[in-house]
């Protein structure tokens, strides 16, 4: 969702005073943190974290079973992207701009009402893996089960008509939830983490969600009870942070928000990197479970407000545009 020129004007201003005033308490403030352990003698994961990187979600076919990018090919895809990005063209999300640095060819996220631009997005990062997938093997999702592809096609025929109800929209236009963890890159893709010796918490910028994590084996709520982002329990293997969750609605319009078991794994791998990653056993749409790891970087900033909330205005004028649109097909129909 952009947000509003005064809202730019706003962070712009706050930013130049922090960098002016805050800035090297900023930095200390990092740099006193990294690599060190918390209160209770793990980790210190609390801090910022940025997944602005350009790995796709799946290995693109050109890369066949290289796993790891070369360090040329790191080189080049820092040069393109600075190229691509800095024409300040259509707005490069998801994948996007790594099949344009080596493509050439800028495709529009939404060629049908116009796109975001450059502008939008954070600076992106280079990591050396091809695919964010890292099981199965391949870099690509398993297959897909017979009632992924029905849901999919009965999906696919609700986008050819205009919608009936505010259920004909996803989570995500109705400003319920982009998911949690929200595994988008590039745009409002910052969690802030904050714990203690028995909790962890894991701010999401986009789109407001704070998911609050007890480090306790006390049992899972009763599988009976259903939740949007399902019920979590955490704990440490070595220098690991692991949160198991379970118990999801399935209402989400996003994937790993409707499995079976979610295992998330955080493990801080220098001062300034996090690593990631989340098994997902999701039988009603892929045949086996699958991982996907990324890679995020501490960052100085704050996390800002996502101003998205369900029942918006936006949502209201989709159905009434929908309603207008019926009332002048019926209009045709009687002038024919």
């Amino acid at each position: 969702m952009p947000i509003s020129i005064s809202k730019q004007l706003y962070i712009a201003i706050i930013s130049g005073l922090m960098l002016a005033w805050g800035g090297p308490i900023l930095a200390q403030q990092i740099s006193s943190r990294q690599n060190s352990e918390s209160v209770d003698g793990y980790p210190d994961l609390q801090g910022v974290w940025a997944n602005n990187t350009i790995t796709p979600e799946e290995r693109p076919d050109y890369f066949s079973n290289q796993e790891f990018l070369t360090e040329e090919q790191q080189q080049f895809l820092a040069r393109r992207i600075a190229e691509i990005t800095s024409d300040d063209g259509d707005a490069l999300f998801g994948n996007g701009v790594f099949d344009a640095a080596f493509s050439g060819e800028v495709v529009s996220y939404d060629p049908t009402t116009g796109n975001y631009d450059q502008s939008w997005l954070a600076p992106r990062q280079v990591h050396n893996r091809t695919s964010q997938i890292i099981d199965p093997p391949n870099g690509r999702y398993p297959p897909r089960t017979e009632q992924a592809i029905a849901r999919d096609n009965e999906q696919a025929r609700r986008r050819t008509r205009p919608p009936e109800s505010y259920t004909d929209l996803s989570s995500d236009d109705r400003c319920i939830s982009y998911g949690a963890p929200y595994l988008n890159s590039g745009y409002n893709s910052y969690w802030q983490i904050v714990q203690n010796e028995d909790h962890v918490v894991i701010i999401q910028e986009m789109m407001h969600d704070a998911r609050v994590i007890p480090l306790t084996s006390k049992p899972y709520i009763d599988e009976d009870i259903q939740l949007w982002h399902g019920d979590s329990r955490g704990y440490w293997d070595g220098d690991t942070l692991v949160i198991e969750t379970r118990n999801f609605s399935g209402k989400s319009s996003f994937g790993h928000n409707r499995s079976r078991y979610n295992v998330e794994r955080f493990t801080r791998i220098n001062a300034t990197q996090l690593r990631y990653q989340i098994t997902v056993d999701q039988p009603d749409t892929f045949t086996t479970p699958y991982t996907r790891e990324i890679i995020f970087d501490l960052s100085p900033d704050p996390i800002y407000e996502y101003a998205c909330h369900e029942g918006n205005y936006a949502l209201a004028n989709i159905l009434r545009g929908a309603r207008e649109q019926e009332r002048r097909e019926l209009e045709a129909e009687k002038q024919n």
